[in-house]
């Protein structure tokens, strides 16, 4: 288990992330979500120990990362696929981590299977693609059999037989009785893959939640409505937060309200209604609904086109 409390982190006058507090526990598969620059990463540093908070502490199956004597068996981390020596092959690499925790060479060869790296085992990582430099990472990550997984963007450079794999991974470790913790900018991965979220934006907290309970409570979704009486039914509708826009006559898409409410509504003024169906949102538009007001750098299309 995984519990950050109250972690805080400040380099000169900017505070990167402020007051983050979380538990992610064994068994699921917990999405870390955020725009970019959320503080995504200085957590997960935080966690492993490669940052020091200014403020609150973190602690990994109940102790801080440098306090287990052998933290390769316990946390298996990947956060920069690329922190390897060029010159070395994929075999030597993960056998020199081994042989800092007596890890077996037989563990060697297992995690190259699983990663799929076996045949190109004793190749230099130098020419590695960056799908397999991904694998590379994930293997280190898997070395010591470790009860905690830490990922930052697994799926980064991976073919779609790669992400289904690592979807396969992920839930199978989950299963097996693992924390795991997985950062990614992919929200439909993230939809098929976890089953916690949590979402942090400008480095506070925004969620700490189920990915089914996210989605039904984040107001992204719609209403598909088609009526005689679109008129009159916009009327008794409007509210503060509700909006309704139409795309065809007597058909309209209303936001900001459930279908329960919008029939009871009609119903209440003999408004007839042909057709009622919810659109759930997606992962993506629940996501978006919430950190809007939290992303660091907005993009805009205007003039893209001049």
């Amino acid at each position: 288990m995984i519990t950050a409390q109250d972690l805080t982190k400040r380099y000169g006058d900017r505070t990167v992330v402020t007051g983050l507090s979380f538990t992610v526990r064994p068994g699921t598969v917990t999405g870390f979500l955020g725009p970019n620059g959320a503080g995504k990463s200085t957590t997960m540093r935080m966690i492993l120990g490669l940052d020091a908070p200014t403020r609150g502490h973190a602690t990994v199956g109940g102790r801080s990362y440098a306090a287990h004597p052998a933290p390769l068996t316990e946390v298996g981390a990947l956060l920069e696929a690329r922190s390897v020596h060029p010159g070395r092959t994929a075999h030597h690499h993960l056998r020199a981590l081994a042989l800092t925790h007596g890890i077996p060479k037989s563990r060697v060869e297992h995690v190259l299977g699983l990663t799929g790296l076996t045949d190109v085992a004793h190749r230099r990582v130098k020419g590695f693609s960056l799908g397999m430099g991904q694998r590379l990472g994930i293997a280190a990550a898997l070395l010591g059999d470790p009860a905690t997984v830490i990922l930052d963007e697994p799926v980064n450079g991976l073919d779609p037989e790669g992400v289904l794999w690592i979807r396969t991974l992920l839930k199978s470790l989950a299963t097996e009785g693992r924390t795991v913790l997985v950062s990614s900018h992919l929200m439909s991965e993230m939809a098929l893959t976890a089953d916690h979220l949590v979402i942090i934006g400008r480095g506070r907290l925004l969620a700490d939640t189920t990915v089914t309970d996210f989605v039904r409570h984040s107001g992204a979704g719609s209403v598909k409505v088609v009526t005689p009486d679109a008129a009159d039914l916009v009327r008794h509708l409007t509210a503060p937060g509700v909006t309704v826009t139409t795309d065809a006559p007597g058909t309209l898409t209303v936001h900001g309200t459930d279908a329960e409410h919008i029939g009871r509504t009609a119903a209440a003024h003999g408004i007839p209604l042909f057709e009622l169906t919810p659109n759930t949102a997606s992962l993506e538009e629940a996501f978006m609904n919430l950190t809007h007001d939290a992303v660091e750098y907005p993009a805009t299309l205007e003039g893209a086109a001049a």
